[in-house]
């Protein structure tokens, strides 16, 4: 017994000398399922495995507002669209009309605001919570499901990782990404967005110089800017391409985010790093003659935006009038234009050209996601 004693307390010695040498963390934190007392530098703070679906880390978005893009997809908590099965969550795309009829989209009242707090449209923006479907305005024809840690975690500065496998099939669009929880500096873009990974699911879409800006191409940006009509996001917009395709294996999708740079990764493999200069984003952007006021003059930081909690955000999007340019090349074509009054009529009306690459039935749809992790700083 004794001998258990004295190797119990040397072993415990060992831990508080181990823990005695904390390099203290510029991470900060907040949320539920944030992590109290000391952080230190390398300390995993966030981690789901997706053994099971943990209503208590993810928020389900429920809305029809079409994430700011007058998308397709109407958001849902539902098991048919997002799910945990063999270790990984599901995002999965299906079809309104499997479940209410064609005819329904046309001319079918949708009224999402349910009547306890789980059930409660969670954006009302762009008609967001009710929408009646007519022959030029359908109702979103396609449901999904975007997940998020607005309330249970949100930090500033440390490293973001996300083991994925992207869907494939034309015109569907996964992103992980990330939002400032208390929007310090006002509206978006005034408080950025920090977008890790997005990527279109079609296979054989091509832009005018023959470039492949389908499913073998990611990128990653940064928003930021005074105003929506300055949005500065070109500036710090990095992409990889993969000529197998992102949608072929799981990847690890990454951003290292400290008190004086952002850097974005595939695979370990940096795309490219975003420092701006000792006047900040608003220098870097050179917003003196903008006529708009420098919303982070306020910060003792060069990085704001960028020096708030960001919470995390996992979403399977459709369509929408701006991810998809117009003009590309496309089996099929694009059954919309972007500025098209009935695009998501459209939309539907062209699903023989669509439909099929989804290969609904498979996993070929799937956004597949095997591990979110947060290390501080």
């Amino acid at each position: 017994m004794f001998k258990i004693l004295l190797y119990l307390s040397l072993l415990l010695g060992v831990v508080h000398q181990c823990r005695s040498q904390c390099n203290p963390s510029a991470t900060t934190v907040s949320g539920t399922h944030a992590p109290t007392g000391q952080i230190c530098s390398g300390d995993l703070i966030f981690e789901d495995n997706f053994d099971e679906l943990d209503m208590q880390k993810w928020q389900h978005e429920s809305t029809l507002a079409g994430g700011g893009n007058w998308e397709f997809e109407w958001y849902t908590n539902s098991r048919e669209n997002s799910y945990t099965e063999d270790g990984f969550l599901n995002i999965k795309p299906t079809l309104v009309s499997d479940e209410t009829g064609e005819d329904f989209l046309s001319s079918g009242v949708l009224n999402i605001d349910g009547g306890s707090p789980a059930e409660e449209c969670t954006n009302p923006q762009f008609y967001g919570c009710e929408r009646t479907g007519t022959p030029e305005n359908y109702l979103n024809p396609i449901k999904s499901a975007r997940l998020r840690t607005v309330y249970s975690f949100a930090f500033k500065y440390g490293k973001v990782e996300v083991r994925a496998k992207l869907p494939a099939g034309d015109w569907l669009w996964p992103a992980i990404w990330m939002m400032p929880r208390y929007n310090q500096y006002a509206g978006w873009p005034r408080s950025g967005e920090i977008d890790i990974m997005e990527s279109r699911g079609n296979s054989e879409l091509y832009d005018g110089a023959g470039n492949n800006i389908g499913n073998k191409l990611v990128g990653s940006t940064l928003h930021w800017g005074p105003s929506e009509t300055l949005n500065m996001f070109m500036n710090t917009h990095a992409e990889a391409s993969n000529p197998d395709g992102y949608n072929s294996d799981f990847h690890n999708y990454q951003v290292m985010w400290t008190e004086s740079d952002i850097t974005f990764l595939v695979d370990d493999v940096a795309l490219a790093t975003y420092a701006p200069p000792d006047g900040g984003f608003w220098e870097w952007g050179n917003f003196d003659s903008s006529g708009f006021p420098n919303p982070w003059r306020t910060s003792n930081s060069k990085m704001a935006p960028f020096d708030q909690e960001f919470y995390i955000i996992l979403n399977l999007a459709v369509g929408g009038m701006a991810y998809f340019p117009d003009g590309m090349t496309n089996p099929g074509g694009k059954p919309w234009s972007n500025t098209s009054p009935t695009a998501i009529a459209d939309f539907w009306k062209g699903k023989d050209q669509w439909l099929p690459t989804w290969q609904l039935g498979t996993d070929t749809p799937i956004f597949k996601i095997d591990y979110v992790r947060v290390w501080a700083r």
